[in-house]
């Protein structure tokens, strides 16, 4: 092996003395041997029990030599899309093809397919038609029953079905692939592996599942929206490891796919020891010609300090890959990490997060979560805090208390999501002084999303008054303290739930705010969320009751473009937007306008179209025409409107008949009389 990595060739597998591998892992992303790499922990895990694993990063899907470069695996191939789903890699919202790959070397961007977990599996069937394929990541976990695809508009079934694969490890998969891995080793057939946790597979002998749940049968839920929007909602609440029941669906009548319940939360020293695997923590050197890996360099000097989330909002996907019962690395194994990261040549003195899908979680929300599971039908969080909710940063700071002393450490910064609604629960505020006095980079980014309720609530987020709240003691602490350090909002447009009246509030919200985005996310419907299933269905899956929904790319530029009403590119389709809203009393040149009229007409007071505005505002210049969204320019273009004796040059100058060069001495006339 060379420098330490794992085997990617057959010259690394003479050096290590390894005849046959075990496992071949075959990954959509580069080779990159750092804990924040599924390919990473899942190989090194292996290896720590004793199996013999291989690495093909990202082969060429049009030539089957390319899976053959480690030779049969003894046991089998394990084969994964990368940390991303495929198309979410290679495709923006609006399905324009992204220009770059950072978890490709040099960034570059077309090595791997579309679909890529189904695409390499046919490719390892074209030579290996018996060999066991277990698939897992991301991909896979959130595709592993009948799911929406966006990119393709259609429902598609199992990712099991379509690729071949014989089993799923889903989810974070640490339990259940050494489960299966001793199994194969213990001589099951892959057909017969049918009771691990976290795990899916298929058969066709209805008469093997016991103890499940019956979800509608593919067939119908290609036929009714309404079947598959009831069908996702009990997946949905069949998450939890401690309550959670086998599933399952038919499939032409004859073939069943399974799903176990998920696997148990790791433990602690579980988590411990999955961090403490000997990882090179960077990307294997045989790319470094092409520039190495770029996604590195966000995790490299980063520290994972828990999984899970119970936030629960209803366009993220974790409560189907992580869980929603929070698993946490003790003081001692972020501190051993951190004390790698320290003494690399280049760490530059900050460390550049401590946290995990939200930082600021480290315990379980409450203490009867680690023996009866999370409540199936209700919210930790949502809409108000549950009762028996701990609400506690104490753990957390005495952690970042500890980092901050490390050697040439000269900041921690927090970049991974503050919960904000937890923090504001907390009565105590030492943790929201300490995170404004050492853990902020004069910015501090947080999720409201939006600010309407009505779509807060389609969304699993706090009402907008909690928001508030928050904004107030941030910006109140950072004055107590002398610091000026500024909030920056993730916003979304376009979920399920938002009509052109709920886009015009949000950009109302941002108009009194004094704040427009630089990026704003449309709302990007990826597989296994509530929110997709709304966008699919146009029916809340919690309710059954409808939802309004904004399919129409234009409509969906139109509420993107008013939380950038101050951009002038989006100019017409904000105008476009209140006129369609009913809103046009937000176009003129009292403060509380989004947007000032063109030359071409103006709207009076009650919102109608007056084609005389194309004079009344002829001495506007097109400087301030161009920069209508700059105070500067509004103030002199309502100087210039109000003003006496300009009024009266404009509306003579409106008046004349002449054209060209006498009407401009006429106008230079009036000039010298006055």
């Amino acid at each position: 092996m060379k420098n330490g990595f794992l085997p990617i060739s057959k010259e690394d597998m003479r050096e290590a003395g390894i005849d046959q591998l075990d496992f071949v892992y075959v990954c959509g992303d580069a080779y990159v041997d750092h804990p924040s790499f599924g390919h990473a922990i899942i190989s090194r895990l292996l290896e720590a029990h004793g199996y013999k694993v291989g690495i093909i990063a990202q082969p060429d899907w049009h030539d089957k030599e390319s899976i053959n470069i480690l030779g049969e695996p003894r046991l089998g191939f394990l084969v994964s899309a990368g940390n991303m789903d495929s198309m979410v890699n290679h495709y923006s919202v609006s399905k324009k093809r992204r220009q770059s790959d950072a978890f490709t070397p040099g960034g570059v961007m077309g090595k791997r397919p579309d679909y890529a977990t189904v695409v390499y599996c046919n490719l390892i069937r074209q030579t290996y038609k018996h060999k066991p394929i277990i698939i897992g990541g991301i991909e896979a976990s959130l595709r592993r029953l009948a799911h929406y695809d966006y990119w393709s508009n259609k429902l598609k079934r199992s990712i099991l079905l379509d690729s071949g694969a014989d089993i799923i490890s889903y989810g974070m998969g640490e339990h259940s692939i050494i489960e299966i891995a001793d199994a194969l080793d213990s001589g099951l057939d892959i057909k017969d592996i049918t009771f691990i946790d976290g795990t899916v597979y298929k058969t066709r002998k209805r008469e093997d599942i016991y103890d499940a749940i019956e979800l509608p049968h593919y067939e119908a839920l290609l036929a009714d929206k309404k079947e598959y929007a009831k069908s996702f909602y009990v997946q949905y609440s069949n998450t939890d490891p401690f309550v959670a029941k086998r599933l399952f669906e038919t499939y032409d009548g004859k073939m069943f796919v399974v799903q176990n319940p998920p696997s148990k939360p790791l433990t602690q020293s579980e988590m411990d020891q999955v961090y403490s695997l000997p990882y090179m923590r960077t990307y294997h050197p045989s790319y470094e010609e092409t520039g190495g890996v770029p996604a590195i360099e966000e995790v490299k000097f980063s520290l994972v300090s828990n999984r899970g989330c119970y936030g629960g909002c209803s366009f993220c996907a974790l409560t189907f890959h992580q869980g929603r019962i929070i698993q946490t690395r003790s003081h001692e194994s972020i501190l051993a990490e951190a004390n790698q990261i320290v003494w690399e040549p280049d760490f530059k003195g900050y460390i550049h997060d401590v946290g995990g899908p939200t930082a600021n979680f480290r315990a379980p929300a409450c203490d009867k979560q680690l023996t009866k599971g999370v409540c199936p039908h209700k919210q930790c969080l949502f809409p108000q805090p549950c009762k028996n909710l701990k609400v506690d940063h104490k753990d957390y700071l005495s952690l970042l208390r500890k980092l901050r002393q490390l050697p040439n450490v000269k900041k921690v910064f927090i970049r991974s999501g503050i919960r904000f609604d937890y923090l504001i629960y907390d009565k105590d505020r030492t943790f929201l002084r300490e995170l404004c006095e050492h853990h902020v980079s004069g910015q501090l980014k947080v999720a409201p999303e939006h600010i309407s309720n009505a779509v807060l609530e389609k969304m699993g987020k706090p009402s907008v008054e909690v928001y508030k709240k928050f904004v107030k003691a941030y910006k109140d602490m950072n004055e107590k303290l002398g610091k000026k350090q500024y909030l920056v909002p993730y916003l979304m447009s376009s979920h399920p739930g938002s009509t052109l009246k709920e886009a015009v509030e949000l950009a109302e919200f941002l108009r009194d705010l004094g704040y427009m985005p630089e990026q704003v996310q449309d709302f990007y419907p990826t597989p296994s969320t509530i929110s997709t299933c709304m966008y699919y269905t146009g029916l809340d899956p919690r309710t059954m009751e409808p939802v309004y929904v904004a399919v129409n790319p234009h409509e969906k530029a139109m509420q993107r473009a008013l939380i950038q009403y101050r951009n002038p590119k989006n100019y017409d389709l904000v105008v476009e937007a209140l006129t369609k809203a009913g809103r046009t009393d937000l176009i003129g040149f009292d403060k509380h306008c989004l947007i000032r009229p063109r030359r071409e007409h103006s709207f009076d007071r009650n919102g109608a179209k007056n084609d005389r505005g194309n004079n009344s505002h002829r001495s506007s210049s097109k400087n301030d025409r161009d920069n209508f969204h700059s105070k500067n320019s509004v103030k002199n273009d309502r100087r210039t409107v109000t003003s006496g004796s300009r009024k009266k040059i404009t509306a003579s100058g409106n008046n004349q008949q002449n054209t060209g060069a006498k009407k401009k001495k006429t106008i230079r006339n009036i000039h010298k009389k006055k």
